[in-house]
C-alpha cells in the first residue's frame, strides 16, 4: 500500500510538472527558445551601417533599385541613411531615410556584386555635400537638380546621376557608362582621357531631362 501511494503521488507530480512545461512553452512563437525574442529585438535596434546617400537615388513608393531610373523622384544627395538590415539572400535592405522606412533592392547587378557591396557603395560613411560644395555653382546646380552636363567629373556624374548598374558597367575605367532614363530609354555619359564627360547621347526627349546646359 505504501508503494502504492508512492507511485501515485509521484505520477501526479509528473503530470503536474508536464502541465507547467506545456504553460511555458506556449507563451513564446512556435520554434523558438526562451529569450529568442529578446535577442531578436536586440538585433533589431543595432544599425548595419549609418551613413549618407552617396548621389540622387531614384525610388517609387519605398523601394530603391540599383537601376536608379532617372525619370523617377528621387532622395537628394547627402540624405542622411541607416541600414537596419541587409536580407543578403533576397538582395534587399531594409533602411531609414531620413526617418522614413524604406528598401532598397540590387536588381540588376547580382552577378557583379554583393548586396553588402552594392549598399557599403551607395551609402557612404562621410556625407558627400561636404565635397558638393567646393564644387563651381553651375556644377552644383546641376547635382542638385539631378542632371548631367559636359566637363563633369566622374565624382560630380555620380551625385547627380548614381552609379550606373553594374550588370552593364562592371568596371567604371571605361569609355562610357550606360545609364536609364526608363526601362527602355537608356542614355550614355562618354569620358575623355582626364576623366571628365566630353559628349552625353540618347534621344532627343531623354537628353532633355537628364541634361543640364547652365541656363
Amino acid at each position: 500500500m505504501p508503494n502504492k501511494a508512492l507511485f501515485r503521488s509521484f505520477g501526479r507530480l509528473t503530470a503536474a510538472a508536464f502541465v507547467v512545461l506545456l504553460a511555458g512553452c506556449a507563451g513564446g512563437p512556435v520554434g523558438t527558445w526562451p529569450g529568442d525574442e529578446q535577442a531578436t529585438q536586440t538585433e533589431q535596434t543595432i544599425p548595419v551601417r549609418i551613413g549618407y546617400a552617396c548621389c540622387n537615388l531614384h525610388y517609387s513608393g519605398d523601394w530603391i533599385s540599383d537601376s536608379n531610373y532617372a525619370q523617377l523622384s528621387f532622395i537628394p544627395v547627402g540624405t542622411p541613411i541607416t541600414v537596419k538590415k541587409i536580407d543578403r539572400y533576397r538582395y534587399r535592405a531594409y533602411v531609414d531615410v531620413a526617418g522614413k522606412p524604406m528598401r532598397m533592392g540590387l536588381d540588376y547587378g547580382r552577378g557583379q556584386e554583393t548586396t553588402e557591396q552594392w549598399i557599403n557603395k551607395v551609402v557612404v560613411l562621410d556625407d558627400p555635400r561636404t565635397r558638393l560644395a567646393t564644387f563651381p555653382p553651375v556644377i552644383r546646380e546641376a547635382i542638385w537638380l539631378g542632371r548631367v552636363m559636359r566637363g563633369m567629373t566622374r565624382e560630380q556624374v555620380i551625385m547627380a546621376a548614381g552609379y550606373p548598374q553594374s550588370d552593364e558597367t562592371p568596371w567604371l575605367d571605361v569609355l562610357y557608362w550606360r545609364y536609364w532614363w526608363a526601362s527602355a530609354g537608356p542614355y550614355y555619359v562618354y569620358w575623355s582621357r582626364n576623366r571628365e564627360v566630353t559628349r552625353i547621347e540618347g534621344s532627343p526627349e531623354i537628353l532633355s531631362q537628364v541634361t543640364y546646359r547652365g541656363e
